[in-house]
């Protein structure tokens, strides 16, 4: 009985493989974009693109070209790479290329509703607006000190000086301590100090629970009921009440001017219509900056200290600019501000380089609502001879459309030795790197609504996406991991033993697999 049982399904098995090729063979369209050739149904290329993304794309590319379609789980995954791949995908008008269709089913149950992609874009667009106040060059320079400060509390109170010998190397372990630190920082300077001091040992298991909600299992099959899910959705409905109950209390003592922060600045902002930014929403925006940011800060901060720990030539001159730009009396280095940060030019490459080798998003995904034709000077950029409005395909509607700015971040046809950390490369002024960042940051500036972006959706590095999407909190990024890493350099000496790790793509983000690396004190400390 079992032995025919599993003939039976064997039998089943081997029928759905040979309906699924002769399916394939027999149902080529030519207007579409080419299928890569898979053997089971439903599960497609999942566990190629899963394992390693960008090799997937890099051998997709050599046998189809850059545009081509893959299955992910029953789901229909049409690729555009290259320069011109990101600019079709991310320039592309939102309401064909729908990015709240895509994510919503994954952000919604942990940021909350109402907000981002649980919204219509004009409503998302607003509230990008809102955050405006909370990104001046008074408010980010104000922060500064706030980060440092709190770098410094962690250093002490977090990582342990072996007592008298305090020279002594010791280990730390990579995406914990590098977690705790953007996350405290990004809390305190962005949210308040009530915020901050909340964050105990025994709320971030609660943190926890929403952060494990935020994997790919989770965007990919929503509503399973299975714990992960069940903790997910009880730390989102704690920390909503904590933001609402301290807005209650906000609002109730009428003393908002006390409070500079992000929440303050949220309740005092009103949608077009007039109304006022509702509690829950602000509370639901504040999850998703504290969630969010914190995810991409984290990953770039450990990529960024990885790499310096490995080459202590960089890492020393890390440490002189500032001894250069921030000497204090007596050889002491002063405090370190904003417009002394804005001086340290090899600490700028060193992230810049960072998010060249280590974007934190390896694929961006907008949902097709119409039928959209793909330029043949896409599929085909080789062909000179192609006219600029030919079509080579239609991307059907329905079709999930991905750009891969990582893939064009790595071309070897536009980077030298792209594999290679090298963050003096953006000293190059005739090199390709400083040509991509002022494509990126100069061409054709436009607002949306959060200030002033570039428009360049065809730069070949987009590390924070780009169009009417592109990330808001750009400039803190890039303010918060600075300060860190000049904080922790002042202070401590980093080394790399090992292998260097490798990246995780089973996550949202693409972090390091877990390794740790050797600190000590500075001698000069």
């Amino acid at each position: 009985m079992l032995v025919s049982f599993i003939l039976s399904a064997v039998n089943v098995c081997i029928a759905i493989i040979v309906i699924n090729i002769c399916r394939q063979l027999l149902s080529l369209n030519r207007s579409q974009p080419p299928v890569v050739w898979h053997w089971i149904p439903f599960l497609g290329s999942t566990i190629s693109y899963g394992k390693d993304p960008v090799g997937f794309f890099r051998t997709c590319r050599e046998r189809y070209g850059n545009c081509f379609t893959f299955i992910l789980l029953g789901k229909r995954i049409t690729v555009a790479l290259g320069e011109r791949g990101n600019d079709f995908v991310l320039g592309g008008k939102h309401t064909t290329f729908v990015a709240e269709d895509v994510y919503a089913p994954l952000t919604t149950p942990v940021f909350g509703t109402g907000v981002i992609y649980d919204c219509p874009n004009d409503k998302l667009m607003e509230q990008k607006k809102f955050f405006k106040a909370s990104f001046t060059a008074q408010k980010l320079a104000s922060y500064v000190h706030t980060i440092a400060d709190e770098v410094k509390g962690y250093i002490t109170a977090e990582l342990p000086s072996s007592g008298s010998a305090c020279h002594e190397w010791l280990t730390l372990s990579v995406p914990k301590t590098f977690s705790e630190i953007t996350l405290l920082t990004a809390s305190h300077s962005l949210q308040g100090v009530r915020v901050r001091d909340s964050l105990t040992k025994d709320y971030a298991q609660t943190l926890v629970d929403l952060d494990h909600g935020f994997t790919p299992l989770h965007w990919i099959i929503p509503g399973l009921p299975l714990p992960s899910y069940w903790r997910r959705d009880a730390a989102h409905a704690r920390m909503s009440r904590f933001y609402q109950q301290l807005i209650h209390e906000r609002r109730s003592h009428g003393n908002l001017e006390d409070h500079q922060d992000i929440i303050t600045d949220l309740m005092q902002q009103q949608y077009r219509d007039g109304t006022c930014v509702p509690d829950h929403e602000i509370a639901h925006l504040m999850i998703a900056v504290l969630m969010a940011g914190q995810h991409t800060s984290a990953s770039s901060l450990s990529w960024s200290m990885l790499h310096i720990a490995q080459c202590p030539d960089i890492q020393e001159a890390l440490y002189q600019e500032q001894v250069e730009h921030c000497g204090g009396s007596e050889g002491f280095l002063g405090a370190l501000r904003y417009e002394d940060l804005r001086k340290l030019t090899v600490l700028d490459s060193v992230i810049r380089e960072t998010l060249r080798l280590h974007p934190p998003i390896h694929s961006i995904m907008r949902k097709a609502r119409s039928s959209i034709p793909v330029p043949a000077t896409l599929a085909s950029p080789s062909i000179a001879t192609l006219d600029s409005i030919a079509t080579a395909f239609v991307v059907p509607k329905g079709d999930i459309v991905l750009a891969s700015p990582m893939v064009s971040q790595l071309d070897p046809t536009i980077w030298v030795d792209p594999e290679r950390w090298d963050p003096y490369r953006w000293h190059d002024e005739e090199g390709m790197a400083s040509a991509a960042r002022k494509k990126y940051d100069e061409t054709d500036k436009i607002d949306f609504g959060f200030g002033l972006v570039s428009k360049g959706t065809s730069s070949p590095y987009l590390p924070f996406g780009a169009g009417k999407h592109r990330c808001i909190g750009e400039q803190f990024a890039y303010l918060q991991i600075g300060t860190i890493i000049a904080t922790l350099l002042r202070h401590m000496e980093f080394r790399l033993e090992g292998a260097f790790p490798k990246p995780d793509f089973t996550s949202m983000m693409v972090v390091p697999m877990t390794c740790s690396l050797m600190y000590r004190l500075r001698r000069t400390t």
